[in-house]
């Protein structure tokens, strides 16, 4: 007689789908097309492929978070980077398996994830500090106060590393949004299961919708229709090539975008940690002031 087959013996594998992340929401490409990346002959799971129409749509969204997240005290953006860190501390084995899963060895994961906790933790430190850091009163040969203080440039899309899944996308958008900035990332196009878990933690870490939006597919694709958008303040580009590098310029000269072309090893806290990744991603304002003058008598004039 034969041996009954167990239902696991007929289960077929289900790929989850790692849907995209604009305005604080969880949307499909509204193009429906998806790709599967394969780390040694393993797929990834089903994964947006992101089109023009989406990147639009997280332009928009990160444009209408931005007046609100940088009104915001320095304070209280401290304490939601803050919180982002113990999110992820809190979840810290499930992105230790999932590193895993594409491609890196159990230490250089656990290395990666705890970086990036101490990272977001680092810049919640400086939100309320790189203003007296960079802010100045400036001496002027006319009867003024000349002040100096930073603003945040608006709109930041990122070109994240297309080699580390989790530490150089998060510690990237971590000065990014200190600053008061929002941002649109393109995130790893072969690894990118990280990106999309990195968004569940943003979701339940009080940070507004719309101040971080992460688009995964063809970065090749998707790189000109962000930087010939006008409604884009500043690109950060994490070691693209040369001739990339070239072509994003070309294309964000159209309103005089700044292009930020990152040479940063993540690993070293000597280059990843520094109020000068947010300071890059500021406008400095410059405000005159008349100094009221005081007569003999004690009265202004």
């Amino acid at each position: 007689m034969a041996k009954a087959k167990s239902p696991s013996d007929a289960s077929v594998e289900i790929l989850k789908t790692y849907k995209m992340y604009i305005g604080g929401n969880f949307p499909r490409t509204e193009s429906g097309r998806f790709y599967s990346p394969e780390i040694n002959g393993k797929s990834l799971g089903n994964i947006c492929l992101a089109s023009r129409k989406d990147v639009r749509n997280a332009i928009v969204a990160a444009r209408a978070a931005q007046a609100s997240w940088a009104s915001r005290t320095a304070y209280n953006r401290s304490q939601i980077l803050y919180r982002i860190g113990e999110m992820l501390q809190g979840r810290q084995e499930q992105f230790v398996a999932e590193l895993q899963t594409q491609g890196l060895k159990e230490k250089d994961a656990r290395l990666e994830v705890q970086l990036t906790i101490d990272r977001m933790i680092y810049y919640a430190g400086w939100c309320d500090k790189f203003q007296q850091l960079f802010s100045s009163v400036n001496p002027v040969a006319s009867s003024h106060f000349n002040f100096s203080v930073l603003e945040p440039t608006g709109v930041v899309v990122l070109l994240a590393s297309q080699t580390s899944p989790l530490l150089a996308l998060a510690n990237a958008i971590a000065p990014i949004i200190a600053g008061g900035n929002t941002c649109v990332v393109i995130a790893n196009e072969t690894q990118p299961l990280s990106a999309i878990t990195f968004c569940e933690v943003l979701q339940t870490s009080d940070l507004p919708g719309g101040v971080v939006n992460v688009l995964t597919g063809r970065l090749s694709e998707l790189m000109g229709h962000a930087a010939k958008h006008l409604d884009v303040n500043a690109i950060a580009a994490d070691k693209i090539g040369k001739t990339e590098l070239a072509s994003l310029r070309e294309d964000a000269a159209g309103n005089l975008k700044r292009v930020a072309n990152l040479q940063i090893d993540w690993k070293d806290a000597g280059q990843a940690e520094s109020p000068y990744l947010i300071e890059k991603f500021c406008e400095t304002k410059t405000t005159w002031h008349p100094i009221e003058q005081i007569s003999a008598s004690g009265s202004g004039y």
